[in-house]
């Protein structure tokens, strides 16, 4: 088993700050590209909402043209059917 020096530990120490400074390297890239992509989460979010408003609007516009042709359909049923 190898003794434990000085040296041994400062080399050990060097490696430990060799890879800390990498992890610190790619730790700050990995924050850039999250940074980059924020803005374009946050526009696909407004354009879902925008979207989903959209739909509602076209929703409410079946709604009124459905009650329309119910109203028409029974309309029609009714002034059909007179006995003569």
């Amino acid at each position: 088993m190898a003794e434990v020096t000085n040296e041994l530990m400062y080399e050990l120490l060097k490696t430990i700050h060799q890879r800390m400074d990498r992890l610190e390297n790619g730790l700050g890239e990995v924050k850039q590209e999250l940074v980059s992509i924020r803005p374009s989460m946050m526009g696909m979010q407004t354009d879902i909402h925008n979207i989903y408003g959209i739909l509602g609007r076209h929703d409410e516009r079946l709604d009124r043209i459905e009650k329309r042709l119910e109203l028409r359909e029974l309309a029609e049923a009714q002034s059909q059917y007179r006995p003569e």
